[in-house]
């Protein structure tokens, strides 16, 4: 039988609590029972059930039915949705009706017959299951409409002329795509551009940011689990790559991937199959992938920090997205935008900037790009008064100073890595897995660097 997910049982009974505790926990992912409504709301909030099972009647009136009522009131008024299973001894059509068009789900008389009462449950995780799919959907449906209306891509410089007739020569392919480009650069803001003018726009768009998930949940995020799989496993979970099966994946920091993350990843694409963990089933995967990255990845591949294979599979296309030191009067552009927006958002009338500040802002070198001139224009519209923004009201963080000439030795490349290398091979007493992990590196790697530097 199917699951019945998480049951919340409110009876003053002890002995029909333990009774439908009993039989319900083979069915059952979890049972809370209570025997009164007075901690109802305690749990509705704090155990989300997916089946309410209530009593019409409790000690204050066993044949009226009223205090069944208030609580499917109190019970509707925190989850909408909920589905909620009325139970009496004093069963009757009138009743019945009237729980119906008060929000019931279902009635069910006692004493209850096994199968009956089974049946009712089934039927109403079944609803829980389709309200949750229309939810979803009616989320995605948002998503995809609106969700990303003010994600504009502004530019009209020939670095970003070209990256638009990139995309327009993309439409039509299903290609894998690795995004390359300095943090703050809106990578991920291409990366919805190329979705949204794709043979899957209107699909799922699914992203995993691997610079902020941990090392160890990257497996469960992308592949999905089984109940049990691990200890915290309580109940089955679709993967990543299975969510998107039939739309695009995008994996944002893929520099990030750990080696054996980056086989496990390169096996799904080739397969296009994955396992869920504690799964010995596989799962055909259809997605398109597109990745982007920060990082120098064809050092990483000379270094042996990036497999070179996995390279080949995810950049069939590359895209080069400048940084906005090279976008000349695009700064302009965006700062526009970003002022208009922000006036908005904190009610200010502010027409524009004067002719001494757009120079300002045209000066600057800009190293956190486009995301730090957002807050750069959204720092100075909440300070700022008046209806122009002026020099001052732009603050920047001075440039790192340039390192003098007894300075320079100090910063060749070599001798750094000499110096990293012995370092770590004192810090590990001569261990060289430990000194290749201390580096960051693999042990090839480590024996290749010893090689070169002759240690």
């Amino acid at each position: 039988m199917e699951n019945l997910g998480k049951i919340l049982i409110v009876d003053d009974n002890e002995d029909v609590l333990f009774a439908l505790n009993l039989l319900l926990e083979p069915y059952a992912e979890k049972i809370k029972v209570i025997t009164g409504p007075e901690r109802l709301e305690h749990f509705m909030t704090t155990f989300q059930p997916d089946i309410v099972l209530l009593d019409m009647n409790f000690s204050r009136d066993v044949v009226s039915g009223q205090e069944g009522f208030d609580c499917l009131k109190q019970i509707l008024r925190i989850d909408p949705q909920a589905v909620v299973i009325f139970m009496t001894a004093y069963s009757d059509t009138d009743k019945a009706v009237r729980a119906i068009k008060a929000g019931a789900t279902d009635f069910i008389p006692k004493p209850w017959e096994k199968e009956k009462l089974l049946a009712t449950l089934s039927s109403g995780m079944r609803l829980r299951r389709s309200q949750r799919e229309v939810h979803l959907l009616k989320e995605q449906v948002e998503a995809l409409s609106d969700g990303n209306a003010d994600e504009r891509i502004i530019g009209e410089s020939d670095a970003m002329r070209a990256i638009f007739d990139t995309v327009d020569k993309l439409r039509d392919t299903d290609a894998n795509i690795l995004i390359l480009g300095e943090n703050g650069t809106g990578k991920d803001v291409i990366a919805r551009l190329l979705y949204r003018h794709s043979p899957r726009s209107g699909r799922p768009f699914v992203t995993i940011d691997l610079g902020s998930i941990p090392e160890q949940l990257f497996e469960s995020e992308l592949f999905g689990y089984e109940k049990g799989a691990f200890t915290d496993a309580r109940k089955a979970k679709a993967g990543r790559m299975e969510v998107a099966t039939g739309g695009t994946l995008f994996l944002d920091e893929i520099g990030n991937l750990s080696l054996p993350m980056q086989a496990k990843l390169l096996t799904a694409i080739e397969k296009r199959q994955i396992s869920r963990l504690g799964s010995t089933q596989a799962t055909p995967i259809d997605v398109r992938l597109i990745c982007a990255t920060n990082a120098d990845i064809r050092r990483m591949v000379e270094e042996d920090r990036f497999r070179q294979d996995l390279l080949y599979r995810i950049n069939t296309i590359e895209l080069h997205i400048p940084p906005l030191r090279e976008r000349g009067e695009d700064i302009l552009l965006l700062a526009d935008h970003f002022l208009q927006r922000y006036a908005r958002k904190y009610q200010k009338e502010m027409r524009g900037l004067t002719r001494e500040a757009r120079n300002k802002l045209l000066k600057y070198a800009w190293p956190g790009n486009v995301r730090e001139l957002q807050h750069t224009m959204e720092r100075a519209v909440i300070l700022g008064d008046g209806s122009l923004l002026r020099p001052e009201n732009f603050v920047f963080q001075a440039a790192a100073p340039r390192p003098r000439k007894e300075e320079q030795e100090v910063l060749n490349l070599e001798k750094l890595e000499r110096q990293a290398v012995e370092r770590a091979l004192r810090l590990s007493e001569g261990n060289m897995t430990k000194a290749a992990e201390y580096l960051g590196i693999t042990r090839f790697a480590l024996y290749r660097k010893i090689e070169k530097l002759g240690l």
